[in-house]
C-alpha cells in the first residue's frame, strides 16, 4: 500500500470556545480515517489543536505526532458567550492572515465567523453564522454577504457553519473534502447525521426588533403581536401610528427591516411554526387561524419560509407527533 498521506486540519483553541466542537470533531475526524483504513485508501486526516502558547501559536494535541507540515485547514469554533470583539481576536488574526496567506482553507462555526471578519478574510465573500447573530453580523461586516438561512457556506478558501451544532456538517464536508464522498458517507451513518438537506431556516425563529425607539412604531407592532391572524392593511397600522401612509412605510421599515407586509408574515408564519410543533389542528386549520383563507397559498408561504412544508416541519419537529 501507498505510504500515508495525511491532511491536516487544525482547529484554534481560544478562550472560552466551545470545547464540544473540538472534542466532536476530533472524533469524527477519528471515526473517518478509521472507515477510510477499512477501505484502503492512503489519505488521513491529522487533527491538531492550536493554541497561543509562550513562543506564539503551537500544538497542543496531534493525533499524528512528529509529522512534519502546517494544516491545510484553520477551524475557528463558537463560543457560548457573545461572540467575538475585534480586541478579543486580536491575538489570533494575524495568525489566521499567515495561515490563509500561504494556502490554509480557514472554516468556522457558529460566532467564529465573527474572528473571520475581524481578519479581514470576508471583505466581499458570502458567509453563514448563527442567525441569532445575523444582524449583529451584517452591522459589524457590511461587506460581506450574509446568508443566514445556510448551515453551510462554502466559497473555495473559505467554509463558514451557521449554528453551534453545524460542526457536525462542515466536519462533513471536510470529510469529503480530503477522504472522499463514500468515507463521508459511512462517517455520516456512524454519527447518526444527515450529510444533506438541512437548512439553518429549518430552526429559525422570527425575534422582532423592538428596541429601536421608534415609539410609533413600536405601538404597531405590539398590536400587530396582538392582532396578526386578522386582516391587515397598511394605511389602517399607518393611523395606529399617527403617521402618514409614506412616511410610516419608511419609519417602519427603518425601525424593524422589514415591510409591514412582510413584517405580518413573519409573525403568521413563527405562530404556524409552534401549531405545527405543539398542537394536532389540520394544515388547513391552522393557515385559516393565523390569517390565510387560502391554504395554498399558506403552504407556499411556509416552505419559502422555512425550507419545509408545513407537513415534513411537523413530521421533523412536532411534540405531538414524536
Amino acid at each position: 500500500m501507498d505510504a500515508l498521506r495525511h491532511t491536516e486540519i487544525g482547529l484554534l483553541l481560544y478562550p472560552g470556545c466551545a470545547m464540544a466542537s473540538v472534542h466532536g470533531l476530533t472524533d469524527a475526524f477519528q471515526v473517518a480515517n478509521d472507515y477510510a483504513r477499512q477501505h484502503g485508501g492512503a489519505d488521513r486526516i491529522r487533527t491538531s489543536h492550536w493554541r497561543v502558547g509562550e513562543a506564539g501559536f503551537e500544538r497542543s494535541y496531534d493525533s499524528a505526532p512528529g509529522t512534519p507540515g502546517q494544516p491545510e485547514y484553520i477551524v475557528i469554533p463558537g463560543r457560548l458567550a457573545d461572540p467575538l470583539t475585534a480586541a478579543e481576536a486580536a491575538d489570533f488574526v494575524g495568525w489566521l492572515r499567515q495561515r490563509h496567506d500561504t494556502g490554509a482553507t480557514i472554516a468556522s462555526i457558529c460566532g467564529g465567523a465573527f474572528m473571520l471578519g475581524h481578519a479581514g478574510l470576508l471583505s466581499g465573500r458570502r458567509a453563514t453564522t448563527h442567525w441569532l447573530y445575523a444582524e449583529a453580523f451584517g452591522t459589524a461586516f457590511p461587506d460581506v454577504e450574509v446568508t443566514a438561512g445556510d448551515i453551510i457556506v462554502e466559497d473555495g478558501d473559505i467554509i463558514t457553519a451557521g449554528g453551534m451544532l453545524a460542526w457536525t456538517d462542515l466536519g462533513l464536508r471536510l470529510v469529503h473534502r480530503v477522504l472522499g464522498p463514500t468515507v463521508m458517507a459511512d462517517t455520516a451513518k456512524f454519527l447518526l447525521v444527515d450529510p444533506a438537506g438541512r437548512e439553518q431556516r429549518h430552526y429559525q425563529t422570527f425575534a422582532p426588533r423592538l428596541s429601536h425607539g421608534d415609539d410609533a412604531v413600536l405601538k404597531v407592532q405590539h398590536w400587530l403581536q396582538a392582532h396578526r391572524s386578522e386582516e391587515i392593511n397598511v394605511p389602517d397600522l399607518a393611523d395606529r401610528a399617527g403617521l402618514e401612509t409614506r412616511t410610516f412605510l419608511r419609519r417602519f421599515q427603518k425601525a424593524t427591516g422589514l415591510r409591514p407586509t412582510e413584517y405580518v408574515q413573519a409573525l403568521r408564519i413563527a405562530l404556524a411554526r409552534e401549531r405545527l410543533e405543539f398542537s394536532r389542528d389540520t394544515v388547513e386549520r391552522i393557515a385559516w387561524n393565523v390569517g390565510y383563507k387560502d391554504p395554498s397559498a399558506f403552504r407556499r408561504v411556509f416552505l419559502k419560509v422555512t425550507g419545509l412544508s408545513a407537513s415534513a416541519y411537523r413530521d421533523r419537529f412536532g411534540a405531538a407527533a414524536a
